[in-house]
């Protein structure tokens, strides 16, 4: 008689969740050694902004859509958690699930229709939705308006946040290689010769779209109790460039460039606080340096793991022409 789930199924799942409890102890163990409130802080940040601009990469680096309305989905996933937390006590983890799904299902909704247009156009698309959600906040007495939703519980801990983070970041590299992560690919380099090899454009297209504004979602809800404030403003078209901005610095579909881009601008405009009103202006020039002399960005088309295997390989050629001799 055939068993109806192999052993060796059950004990991958064991093993991924005893992986994840161990990443959660081991970042409680970091934090205690760290010990420094505005580092672990900044740490904080930079974690929300890898799972946010991983989701971006999803969609724009690896699918080639162009979103400029990152930051909407954001704003739902930020919004669905605070309402869900402060007026209906639910816990942390579900407010967070619950705020990467409502994102994922409005991305499906709006996404059929749009996705439709290709280039220029599907990017004002994004753009106008995110308009469109800032405004309704805006307006909505839900929302309370342009006064935004205060006494959010500060839950977002060093520990939980980072623990997602690198979650993601392991979810990203084996969708990358996976075959709905080639079909992005496909897509992304010929849509139209990807159709005519059968591959199902629309359907992946969605697809990528509802996982990255599920990774927004989710990004929103971190950063939302981590603020214990928000507002509309909060999420405005500037916000969607900062996360896009990550992305290109790092290298578009590449997913070490996307964390070492979400990294390093974070520290930039923490160092950059005092010249607040002048960043916008560093991140053109700087745009402008990467695209002269890093077009593709700091990492992209940059195949880290063939990287290191060449350098093993050449390693382990070298200690044998040692042992030779």
């Amino acid at each position: 008689m055939k068993k109806i789930i192999p052993e060796n199924y059950i004990l991958r799942i064991l093993l991924f969740f005893i992986g994840i409890v161990a990443t959660y102890y081991f970042f409680i163990g970091l934090e205690f050694i760290i010990h420094d409130k505005y580092v672990i802080s900044v740490s904080k940040m930079i974690a929300i902004n890898i799972i946010l601009a991983l989701g971006l990469n999803l969609i724009t680096g690896v699918t080639g859509q162009l979103n400029l309305g990152h930051a909407a989905f954001m704003s739902i996933g930020a919004y669905t958690g605070a309402i869900a937390t402060v007026r209906f006590d639910l816990p942390f983890g579900v407010s967070i699930l619950l705020a990467g799904l409502i994102a994922a299902i409005i991305s499906i909704i709006i996404g059929y229709p749009i996705l439709r247009l290709t280039g220029d156009y599907f990017a004002i698309a994004t753009l106008g939705f995110g308009e469109i959600i800032r405004v309704v906040f805006n307006a909505s007495e839900f929302t309370n308006g342009a006064l935004g939703i205060s006494g959010i519980p500060r839950v977002t801990s060093f520990s939980i946040t980072w623990t997602i983070a690198v979650l993601t970041i392991i979810f990203m590299v084996w969708l990358n290689n996976s075959r709905p992560g080639r079909a992005y690919m496909a897509i992304r380099d010929n849509e139209i010769a990807a159709e005519s090899m059968g591959i199902k454009v629309s359907y992946y297209k969605v697809q990528s779209f509802a996982i990255g504004s599920f990774l927004a979602g989710v990004g929103g809800a971190l950063f939302a109790h981590y603020q214990s404030f928000i507002n509309p403003e909060m999420f405005n078209f500037m916000k969607s460039i900062d996360i896009l901005m990550m992305t290109v610095l790092g290298g578009l579909g590449s997913v070490p460039g996307v964390i070492l881009g979400a990294g390093l601008l974070t520290f930039m405009k923490e160092g950059l606080r005092v010249f607040s009103d002048f960043r916008f202006l560093f991140y053109g020039a700087l745009l402008i340096i990467m695209m002269i002399y890093r077009p593709n960005g700091l990492l992209g088309g940059v195949n880290l793991s063939k990287v290191i295997k060449s350098r093993l390989s050449k390693s382990t050629v070298l200690k044998k022409i040692n042992r030779s001799r």
